[in-house]
């Protein structure tokens, strides 16, 4: 099964643009998937691939403990700035195939835009033992829902195809499978999607960032580029002051037959 190759440098370059650009997940969506986990200030939460650690910030408030991973120092880095005012999170570099017992155990495991760049099958394995019994995994994401409000995304997309070098491991590929299937053939089998669908203010200043956020066309991609890429996006993108986001969780919990290995 492809998977991309294990790549640490990946958003490094991206880092600094990835919390301005990318669509916030909506506090009413942690809310949900908080309340149908079952997750309570005496649990501890994954964050696997967390990024500028949004999700770890999101579920703080929540929980006794969450412990945020990532690979990219870059991105730690952010996020640790990001997230002084929160006393109980943790940040440790890591990835994926680090994943151990000696983390100790977790009610939930969240991984927000990142679990398409793991070994999908063996990260589950490795997290059917530390999840707790009762415990989850909530694979994060957004979606732009095609109406008339985000027309200008054609035009966004267009723009950063022409500069893109290439694309992920699953763009355009007919051979990839969804996480879905990845999930339905693993312990976590039983499944539930939510999201929440939203009306927001943006400008053509967080769409330069979001183009800069992305792998395929971070300022290290895209190079002496870089500011003509951001030059057009700002050119034709002037006027956007809206979009509609859809916010979104699957959420999988182990099939009731099953129980996680020890």
């Amino acid at each position: 099964m492809a998977h991309a190759p294990f790549d640490p440098e990946r958003y490094r370059s991206a880092a600094e643009h990835y919390e301005k650009g990318r669509a916030a997940y909506a506090p009413a969506l942690i809310r949900r998937v908080a309340e149908v986990t079952g997750l309570g200030s005496q649990h501890r939460v994954l964050d696997l691939g967390c990024g500028p650690g949004p999700l770890a910030r999101a579920f703080a408030p929540l929980v006794r403990e969450v412990l945020a991973i990532d690979p990219s120092p870059e991105m730690l880095a952010e996020a640790r700035v990001l997230a002084r005012q929160a006393a109980n999170i943790r940040f440790v570099p890591g990835s994926s195939y680090e994943l151990d017992p000696a983390l100790g155990h977790f009610h939930l495991v969240v991984m927000g835009r990142s679990f398409h760049w793991m070994d999908r099958v063996d990260t589950l394995e490795r997290l059917d033992r530390l999840i707790e019994p009762a415990g989850a995994v909530a694979l994060f994401y957004d979606s732009a829902p095609a109406i008339p409000a985000n027309a200008w995304r054609k035009v966004w997309n267009d723009i950063r195809g022409h500069y893109e070098p290439n694309t992920g491991p699953h763009d355009h590929d007919p051979n990839w499978i969804r996480n879905e299937a990845i999930l339905l053939a693993s312990p976590f089998a039983r499944l539930e999607r939510f999201g929440v669908v939203e009306r927001r203010a943006i400008d053509v200043e967080t769409l330069v960032h979001r183009a800069l956020s992305m792998g395929s066309t971070s300022p290290a991609h895209l190079g002496d580029n870089m500011p003509t890429m951001a030059a057009e996006i700002r050119a034709a993108l002037a006027d956007v002051r809206e979009e509609v986001v859809e916010t979104a969780a699957l959420v999988a919990w182990r099939s009731r037959s099953s129980r996680p290995a020890q």
